[in-house]
């Protein structure tokens, strides 16, 4: 064992050499395997970027990974008793130990603005909604465990609806007039970042709350139910719990469960993007192959004599072949180093998270270690194919023609 480790330190110790020596004749052909792998780990690290951001501007409808939403509807049409649905809830959510939960409601509400009165959809929601949605907030706050138990019920709208009460101080309590048959103030306590193309004003408000202000407002029909489960536990808890409320609604009612969260679904949005680039890099990475097969024979050739007396004092035809090849290996391999390490500079570079992101990234991922990993391997697969020619020129030489050479 410690011969061959010997021999194998050695033979690298050689080929860094004689990379040394030829180092003018492998430049060139190394910047093409170190930009091949460098566009291959950044593709692959700007992938992990943009696949958060899709993930989690998906999560903002759809929920964390995983949640699951509870429905519940009868045969003939009629509505479910509000209080026994409640009841179920609150008896699953025990049940499981579930902390993150809610009701989500869809309703409508006419604000009165300063150019006029507006209506406008409202979302009825529980507190948990904001963090099992990364719902981000860009002034004040969402809503906190005292807004349930306000007089004048508090929301929280977009950028739209914000800007058409003229950007107001959240700090002052900004309020605005709710109508209907009871007139209704609220509070604006907070303004969640919106999407480029919300542009009609939209508002949050508390589920209860909202409930409390159906003569102001078209009432909450059947809410959705949700919760924010573990991803692992998430089939198991579903085909429970749906059995578990379909057994206490009884006959004429059915209940689902379903996973709503991006994860549900297996297909890569950014697969195309990947193949259409690594297409490209695996070109250059050829390419580059390619032209270090071309130094590496030229080298070969005019090391022939070297060969030849290397093999006449002893050297075996597996170390001449061993030696050869992992000149053009550890090539690679430190192209690869530098590709790899221009990736991560590119990646990681606030400029370019800041325009993959587009701001809506809450939890940047760090680079992937696979990305490197395979920028590595690509380059050692590169190197060990490059050098394998040459490497086989040189035992196949025969030691008194390679003396005379």
């Amino acid at each position: 064992m410690s011969r061959l480790f010997t021999e194998l330190v050695g033979a690298l110790s050689e080929a860094w050499q004689e990379l040394r020596i030829h180092r003018t004749r492998v430049l060139l052909s190394l910047i093409g395997v170190a930009v091949a792998v460098c566009a291959i780990t950044t593709v692959v690290g700007v992938a992990g970027i943009a696949g958060q951001a899709m993930t989690e501007s998906n999560e903002r409808y759809g929920g964390r990974s995983a949640t699951l939403k509870l429905s519940a509807y009868s045969a003939d049409g009629s509505t479910i008793d509000p209080e026994l649905m409640s009841a179920i809830w609150q008896q699953s959510l025990e049940r499981y130990g579930v902390d993150y939960a809610g009701r989500v409601g869809y309703g409508q509400a006419t604000v009165q603005f300063v150019d006029g009165a507006v209506n406008l959809s409202v979302q009825a929601v529980d507190q948990p909604y904001a963090v099992m949605h990364r719902l981000q907030m860009d002034h004040g706050s969402w809503f906190g465990e005292g807004d349930e138990q306000r007089l004048a019920p508090a929301i929280v709208v977009n950028e739209a609806f914000w800007q058409r009460l003229g950007a107001p101080d959240l700090d002052q309590n900004p309020t605005v007039k709710l109508l209907g048959e009871s007139p209704m103030t609220a509070v604006v306590v907070g303004v969640h970042r919106s999407q480029s193309w919300d542009t009609e004003p939209t508002m949050y408000m508390l589920s209860d709350a909202y409930a409390a202000i159906a003569p102001a407002a078209q009432p909450v029909q059947q809410p959705e139910y949700e919760l924010w489960v573990p991803p692992e536990l998430s089939e198991q808890m579903r085909v429970e719990m749906q059995a578990d409320v379909q057994a206490r609604l009884g006959d004429g009612f059915t209940a689902e469960v379903y996973r709503s969260d991006p994860g549900a679904y297996d297909d890569d949005p950014m697969l195309s993007l990947k193949l259409m680039v690594g297409g490209v890099a695996a070109l250059v990475l050829l390419l580059g192959a390619l032209g270090l097969v071309n130094i590496a024979m030229v080298t070969v050739k005019q090391r022939i004599r070297e060969i030849g007396i290397r093999r006449s004092f002893g050297a075996t035809a597996g170390r001449v072949f061993f030696a050869v090849m992992m000149e053009s290996v550890v090539a690679t391999i430190a192209a690869g180093a530098v590709g790899v390490t221009l990736a991560i500079l590119i990646v990681k570079s606030p400029m370019v998270e800041e325009f993959i992101g587009q701001g809506m990234i809450t939890d940047f991922p760090p680079f992937p270690a696979e990305a490197a990993l395979l920028g590595m391997v690509c380059a050692t697969v590169v190197g060990a194919l490059a050098g394998l020619m040459p490497a086989l020129v040189a035992v196949r030489a025969k030691v008194i023609d390679a003396i005379r050479y």
